[in-house]
């Protein structure tokens, strides 16, 4: 089992990806001696490896990330359970009903969602609100606000990956969750996705032009 400080390794190697130790030791305030002695056990229970990437002339920087067992620690809270099921209603009820069963679910989840969102004022209200909503559901989510006034909204973890394998309805029901959650006036679309080789989920969350529907950053058309 490992200690404290692996544990918090492996969570900062979920959360921020790959990183090298020198970065690992400043982001949990321990020495690089220590954080080396946390990698090497680590490296040895197979939770973490290592890519050595071109830096300085003659000098190679070694990155660490987490192996398949690493990803592991972070449970998937539907598991074989989950997919069995959908096995099951497929055997019996067929896509349609499989179809159902997960606009269902998203149906609940989105008066859920506006339910907490309708105090927010402003869209990084919203936002935040969604990303707290996620973590508390188990997706490791947080958020980042860039400078054309859009956000990512970024899930370091998918604790339904194993259903969303099983069944891609799912990962598209995510989606339409946060379409419908946030007002007509802000569009979201997905940057990366963990299904397609993607290390997380991120989506793109902006307000729209209210004349033209085009997002910051688009090219408004010109008038004649």
């Amino acid at each position: 089992m490992p200690s404290d400080n692996s544990s918090r390794l492996l969570h900062t190697l979920k959360s921020r990806g790959p990183l090298t130790a020198s970065a690992l030791a400043r982001a949990l305030g321990i020495t690089a001696v220590g954080i080396r002695q946390h990698l090497a056990k680590l490296y040895a229970e197979d939770l973490v490896a290592f890519d050595d990437q071109a830096g300085e002339i003659g000098r190679p920087k070694r990155f660490w990330r987490l192996t398949a067992k690493g990803h592991g620690r972070f449970p998937d809270t539907h598991g074989d359970l989950t997919v069995n099921l959908i096995s099951g209603i497929r055997s019996v009820f067929g896509e349609t009903g499989l179809d159902r069963l997960i606009k269902a679910r998203q149906e609940t989840a989105v008066a859920a969602y506006r339910s907490a969102l309708e105090p927010c004022s402003s869209l990084e209200d919203r936002v935040r609100t969604v990303a707290r909503l996620r973590s508390e559901e188990g997706y490791m989510a947080e958020f980042e606000a860039k400078q054309d006034g859009s956000f990512l909204l970024i899930e370091n973890h998918c604790p339904i990956c194993a259903a969303a394998k099983t069944c891609q309805g799912f990962c598209r029901s995510e989606l339409e969750l946060f379409r419908a959650a946030f007002d007509a006036g802000t569009s979201v679309t997905r940057q990366e996705h963990l299904l397609t080789e993607g290390r997380r989920c991120v989506y793109l969350i902006a307000a729209c032009h209210p004349m033209t529907g085009a997002q910051p950053g688009d090219a408004l058309p010109v008038q004649e």
